[in-house]
């Protein structure tokens, strides 16, 4: 370790910026269901479980879409994906 470090060339913020299309969200999830997530991860040979959720809701909402219920009638979530 060194006595005194030079910190005036320093940046405060995220070391890393978030990449063009991603935005940082938190979100609570059951423990079980990030331990599955891991473990796929896991078991197919390495990865991010972050990438592989995120791949699961696109897959999910592609292919099953569900609907929620709005102030009076229900609304396909595909469609207020497409007019985001």
């Amino acid at each position: 370790m060194e006595a005194e470090y030079d910190f005036s060339q320093g940046k405060r913020g995220a070391i890393d910026p978030m990449p063009s299309g991603k935005t940082r969200i938190t979100i609570c999830l059951d423990n079980d269901v990030i331990e599955w997530f891991r473990q796929q991860v896991h078991l197919s040979g390495g990865g991010n479980y972050q990438t592989l959720i995120n791949q699961v809701l696109r897959q999910h909402i592609q292919h099953q879409p569900i609907e929620l219920e709005g102030d009076q009638e229900t609304i396909p979530i595909t469609e207020i994906i497409q007019t985001q």
